[in-house]
């Protein structure tokens, strides 16, 4: 078998046994690795309506067929459990260098059950594992876990997967982290794992992956160096996705006091946190104009070099590398959602969050909800500990974070995210930004309107990398039209529409999104429009790597399978159309400012909107669920048997 090890790990933490199962070539067709084989495990190993911190949730990582090739944008992994702050499944990628390490060890995935009576950590060495004793690096920080185990090792170039302090004190929004800085952010990942005391996965091999055609892969791999200017990657890299922010704010988009406006009270507020700004003053080797090549981090064979690298100070506190630099949706959680324009504030809260293992956008938002809440007083001081917790005030951001991080005081219940602060409350709720219990990114319904449908239907709650924005099938459709034909969307939709016609391609490209995520490719350098390869190119791709003749219909219903199985795992979970929402602030407080002025979601629109995605969908109208015939259709005749 080409492109895969044939290899998956599976780990009993709590009878401390190790066993390596190697499937068929024909269960890896079926499922492809990343989300979709992820998903497989967590339904086939946990029972129904369990906790997510039971031992029975299992966890695990998958990568797929072309991760370690030499090429862009391949080195990504997917990890999979029952999710903390939903109740539902829980779904997040993460690149670098560990993915690709992964299967240097010689393995596709590895499936983590049960849960240790004392902090332990997985390592796996050229295809040996085995589990070691944590005590030593439990409360430790993700960049001193790094340098401490690779010291311990004594291999500079192992990779290792960690949770931090907020992971090992199960704060709902706890990611698990590698290379200190990049995140398997969303949905709670970081604090199943931390129930586990499962410190870290460390990884590290010298086994090549073997495409089945190297010549095509190398074919791709050069074109992609040839054309990374003209399709815009370059420009990408230089500035990353904080290149988005000013553009965001000029669009009405930007969201800012928890979504009251998409726009700050000044072009210079939003500049001052802007992309460019972070580029041209923050990244190391700025002074000496050497951030190109300072200041710019990659993963694993890509040339896109995305990765921000900062190296400052904030009021004397060392910003350092170690701790990467902020994306946009951490400038805009940190920045515009709270009102702070300081930029050396917001650096300093994306490393506090990389640095405690903690997802940027959760965090972020729930401090800002936090911040509504006391501008309308709802909370006040006696419950912050003295905060005072106002819109704005860096100083005072910065300090809940900290307590939040440590579960200490008021921030104890802000480390339950935003959803379940209100419900230990018992207020608050009207200023929630929320879908299933999971905080919004920084892109907004009220200015998104097909997006915000897709927040309302992820089975993981509201995420931005998900399915095509707005704005790409209607304002810059023209120019993306070329690889929007490949994957076979011929007309454009204005941005503000919500109609049947533009639900049916919006969930028509939401399957190739989909399958990026089991494929294992990088959302930013392959799409189905905006970026440096596209939909012929991913299927050429995993063709080269496997050997397999695979049509394009082919990608679309791989993926389509994955949003399924996520949909039935909800399904059996107990989750159905009730918890298909959106924000109820959205449909009640219109925008203030900027273009976007006096807009406001409509009920009707929106509910009229989900029953035409679930009509696209093959979804039940009532229930919102697939089908049987939907999942019979797909592959997944025995998911239906077991849901009947």
């Amino acid at each position: 078998m080409y492109g895969f090890t044939g290899k998956i790990l599976h780990v009993d933490l709590t009878n401390k046994a190790l066993n390596i199962e190697e499937p068929s070539e024909e269960f890896y067709r079926h499922y492809w690795g990343g989300s979709l084989m992820g998903l497989y495990y967590l339904w086939k190993n946990s029972p129904a309506n369990i906790d997510a911190f039971d031992p029975a949730n299992t966890l695990s990582f998958f990568v797929s067929a072309p991760t370690g090739l030499p090429l862009s944008g391949q080195s990504r992994c997917t990890a999979t459990c029952k999710s903390p702050s939903t109740g539902g499944v829980a779904d997040s990628q993460a690149g670098g260098f560990w993915p690709a390490e992964l299967k240097f060890a010689g393995f596709d995935g590895v499936v983590i059950t049960g849960a240790s009576d004392t902090p332990v950590y997985l390592k796996v060495i050229e295809g040996e594992a085995e589990l070691c004793d944590a005590s030593h690096i439990w409360g430790k920080h993700t960049a001193d876990v790094d340098e401490i185990l690779k010291e311990e090792l004594g291999d500079k170039k192992i990779e290792i997967a960690q949770i931090g302090r907020a992971g090992e004190k199960k704060a709902n929004f706890a990611a698990v982290m590698n290379m200190a800085n990049r995140a398997w952010g969303r949905t709670g990942i970081g604090a199943v794992m931390g129930s586990k005391m499962l410190k870290a996965i460390v990884v590290r091999g010298t086994q090549k992956v073997q495409p089945a055609d190297k010549k095509r892969v190398m074919a791709l791999a050069k074109w992609g160096a040839k054309n990374a200017e003209a399709k815009g990657a370059a420009s990408f890299g230089r500035y990353g996705t904080a290149g988005v922010t000013l553009s965001q704010h000029k669009a009405g988009g930007l969201p800012t006091r928890n979504f009251d406006t998409g726009v700050m009270d000044s072009f210079e507020e939003a500049e001052a946190i802007d992309g460019e700004r972070l580029y041209d003053e923050f990244l190391k080797g700025a002074a000496e104009g050497k951030q190109d090549r300072q200041g710019r981090d990659t993963c694993h064979a890509c040339i896109v070099r995305c990765k921000r690298v900062v190296e400052s100070e904030y009021k004397d506190i060392p910003l350092i590398p170690e701790y990467g630099g902020p994306e946009y949706e951490s400038i805009a959680t940190f920045g515009s959602y709270c009102d702070v324009s300081d930029m050396p504030a917001v650096i300093y809260a994306n490393q506090l969050c990389n640095q405690y293992g903690v997802d940027t956008i959760s965090c972020g938002a729930t401090i800002a909800w936090a911040m509504e809440c006391f501008e309308k007083g709802v909370i006040t001081t006696e419950d912050t500990g003295g905060i005072e917790l106002r819109y704005g005030d860096a100083d005072a951001m910065i300090k809940m974070l900290e307590m939040t991080l440590e579960r200490e005081g008021f921030g104890d219940i802000l480390a339950d995210g935003s959803a379940k602060a209100a419900d230990r409350l018992g207020k608050g709720h009207e200023y929630l930004i929320t879908v299933k219990g999971q905080e919004l990114p920084a892109h907004m319904p009220q200015v998104k309107r097909s997006l915000g449908t897709i927040y309302a239907t992820l089975p993981f709650g509201a995420d931005h990398q998900s399915s095509e924005h707005d704005s790409m099938l209607g304002e810059y459709f023209d120019y993306y039209k070329d690889y929007f034909a490949e994957a076979g969307i011929t007309q454009s939709h204005p941005d503000q529409a919500s109609n049947p016609e533009k639900m049916k391609d919006i969930v028509h490209l939401q399957y190739l999104y989909s399958n990026t995520d089991t494929m294992s490719v990088c959302q930013f350098v392959y799409s189905p429009s905006w970026t440096l390869y596209g939909p012929e190119a991913m299927r050429e791709l995993m063709s080269a790597a496997t050997g397999w003749d695979i049509p394009m219909d082919e990608m679309f219903e791989v993926g389509r399978r994955r949003l399924n199985l996520m949909r039935a795992y909800n399904a059996r979970e107990g989750l159905t159309r009730d918890q298909d929402t959106l924000p109820k602030k959205l449909f009640k407080v219109r925008m203030k400012g900027g273009i976007s002025d006096g807009i406001l979601l409509d009920e009707a629109e929106f509910q009229q909107s989900l029953t035409d995605y679930y009509d696209a969908a093959g979804w039940d109208q009532e229930t919102g669920n697939p089908t049987k015939e939907t999942l019979e259709s797909i592959g997944l005749d025995w998911v239906a048997a077991e849901l009947a």
